[in-house]
């Protein structure tokens, strides 16, 4: 696997908005699963050759470091920009060699993934949990494994993420959904929202956050219209008709379509507002019980 030069990987969370995330950790660049929206492959990233997956050189002892300089705990979110459970995690471990520092050092965890290799490491999620907030997410965005096939290729199917989210939540790990993107007359059914919502009760997920929509810019955008002309065939064209040039593209009918979401949510008690998701599972979070760890830094 290549490596690319890093000064720094847990670094200070611009807001705290993102589940309530104090800092972000990104331990590999690029990703290799394909999936056709990735806002990720935008231009404003700067990521040269985005499908090939590259992990940042002593990225363990880094993040140590990081860590141990670290004055103020709190949750480290990690998954925005890169899958920490890329095919290459299951022979490198360095995600899960960063959890086991996260741990050690006394923080909690957010972690964001379409990977079910993430239930690899339920023991140290475990762990996690007994000092500091633990929410997994799971981006799902159709029930139907076969399209899943398409929009998300190179990724376990949609079938076994849920079953991932169900091992994670029998452990007493708080999970999550991220529905997002949905895609305008590929993805944004009545009857695929709803099944999806189901699934997630079903699991003993507690919470999904939504996109209804998708985002288009320089790079993803001609990706995707690439894609679109590959597997749906005309479909490029309504888009480019409804949406010209615009960033954010909200899927048809976008406000009957999320209270009917919202509505199938609070039939199954699943919490959908940010603000509520992160009181959700940071209920039990208080800076005094972390003091425990205050001689950690002497590592």
């Amino acid at each position: 696997m290549k490596t690319v030069p890093a000064k720094t990987i847990v670094t200070n969370a611009k807001n705290d908005f993102w589940f309530g995330a104090k800092y972000n950790m990104n331990i590999y660049r690029g990703c290799c699963h394909g999936c056709i929206y990735c806002d990720s492959r935008s231009e404003c990233y700067h990521v040269e050759n985005f499908d090939e997956v590259c992990a940042k050189e002593d990225a363990l002892r880094i993040i140590r470091d990081d860590l141990r300089r670290k004055k103020v705990k709190g949750v480290v979110g990690t998954g925005a920009m890169s899958d920490p459970y890329n095919p290459f995690e299951e022979k490198e471990q360095l995600t899960r060699h960063a959890l086991e520092l996260i741990n050690a050092y006394g923080f909690g965890l957010e972690l964001s993934t379409k990977s079910d290799l993430v239930t690899r490491d339920i023991d140290i999620l475990k762990e996690i949990k007994e000092h500091s907030p633990v929410l997994i997410n799971m981006t799902i965005t159709t029930v139907d494994d076969e399209l899943c096939k398409i929009i998300e290729p190179n990724v376990c199917v949609s079938s076994k993420r849920f079953e991932a989210l169900k091992k994670i939540s029998d452990a007493g790990i708080d999970t999550c959904i991220l529905m997002m993107p949905i895609l305008p007359w590929i993805t944004d059914s009545d009857d695929n929202i709803k099944e999806l919502v189901k699934r997630a009760h079903e699991c003993g997920v507690k919470y999904i956050y939504s996109g209804f929509g998708v985002t288009l810019r320089m790079n993803q955008r001609d990706y995707y219209y690439e894609k679109l002309d590959k597997y749906f065939p005309g479909l490029k064209d309504k888009y480019q008709k409804k949406y010209r040039d615009n960033y954010s593209c909200a899927i048809p009918t976008v406000k009957t379509k999320y209270k009917m979401f919202v509505d199938e949510c609070k039939k199954y008690g699943i919490i959908t507002d940010m603000k509520q998701i992160i009181r959700g599972y940071q209920s039990n979070y208080k800076k005094s019980q972390l003091s425990i760890f205050d001689d950690i830094n002497k590592i």
